[in-house]
């Protein structure tokens, strides 16, 4: 008796099916970890400055600009403070100069956690910025992290409109 040749099932190999699955599954944990990275690099140019612009008047509201986001006293001299809900991080770096830059790392879209010893600190791969100007000071981020507009009132410190 003779035996029939063997020949594999047709279709993809199994090797090839658990590297797709696998290389599926790493496109979305990227696409999720992204978060809004390309609005952030999308720098033109005409991003407005981050500092704050000090207007006169009582502290109520203002046209064009947002609830009240801090007290200046909340900021420290020489740091900062992040603010998740808002996506900003606003820093002192000099007294009585506010800055404000977004929140989201320009690495890969992780949000920035931490103000200390004069930079903005990224946990996801130690990215950190310059408290002055957003630059970047250490890790992999490409670029800096892009200027808020905030105005200061009084001891208000506000997004602005």
């Amino acid at each position: 008796m003779t035996s029939a040749p063997f020949h594999p099932a047709a279709g993809p190999a199994r090797r090839t099916v658990v590297a797709a699955a696998g290389a599926a599954g790493l496109t979305a944990v990227l696409a999720a970890c992204s978060g809004s990275d390309d609005d952030a690099s999308s720098d033109t140019g005409t991003a407005p400055t981050g500092s704050a612009s000090q207007e006169s008047g009582s502290g109520g509201e203002h046209a064009g600009a947002g609830p009240a986001l801090a007290a200046t006293a909340d900021i420290p001299e020489g740091g900062g403070k992040v603010f998740p809900d808002q996506k900003v991080v606003v820093t002192q770096p000099a007294a009585g100069e506010f800055k404000a830059f977004s929140a989201t790392c320009t690495h890969q879209g992780c949000a920035v956690k931490s103000v200390s010893d004069g930079v903005i600190n990224c946990p996801c791969h130690d990215s950190n910025f310059s408290i002055t100007d957003g630059s970047v000071q250490g890790g992999p981020a490409p670029k800096p992290l892009p200027a808020v507009q905030i105005t200061v009132s009084g001891d208000s410190i506000r997004l602005a409109g």
